[in-house]
């Protein structure tokens, strides 16, 4: 049996057939679509490496049933950057060397842009930090991920883009 499924996925509309009702966002994403930026770590939902937006919300994509989100609009780490000009996020994120073997940043990028779209993060490294906790760097880069999300929030704040309650 087939099932058909509508999605946008960074801002384009799909229309996908899936034979299989088990299959995840994640492996949607990375074996039907050709887009590997949300990595498969735990495959369990413990790591957050594979962090996407889901109609705008923080989401671990290897527990979502793509079947489940028919009509669902994604965003993942490929459907940021316009062109050349990244985001404020990643801008942040290069700037403060938030990173060190990168497997774990576009989930990290993910979740922080979600998070100040919720307007959990202000300027406070703390709330950052709490709102950031589902999200594991084997590298310890945490201090540059927070620095990052904080300046990140004020300017996407700035611009309109996000709250920074």
């Amino acid at each position: 049996m087939s099932y058909t499924i509508t999605l946008t996925i960074n801002r384009v509309p799909r229309t996908l057939e899936l034979d299989d009702p088990r299959i995840t966002l994640l492996d949607l994403l990375r074996e039907r679509l050709d887009l590997p930026g949300t990595k498969k770590g735990c495959d369990r939902g413990q790591c957050g490496a594979c962090t996407i937006l889901l109609d705008g919300r923080r989401v671990n994509a290897c527990l979502a049933l793509a079947l489940s989100h028919d009509g669902a609009e994604i965003l993942t780490i490929e459907g940021l950057a316009e062109g050349e000009a990244l985001h404020p996020m990643q801008q942040a994120f290069i700037a403060h060397d938030a990173f060190q073997c990168g497997f774990c940043t576009p989930g990290q990028i993910m979740s922080a842009i979600g998070l100040v779209g919720e307007g959990q993060t202000g300027a406070d490294p703390e709330r950052v930090r709490e709102g950031m906790s589902g999200n594991l760097c084997r590298c310890g880069a945490y201090r540059g991920i927070t620095e990052a999300v904080v300046e990140a929030a004020r300017a996407m704040a700035a611009d309109g883009q996000g709250r920074a309650a």
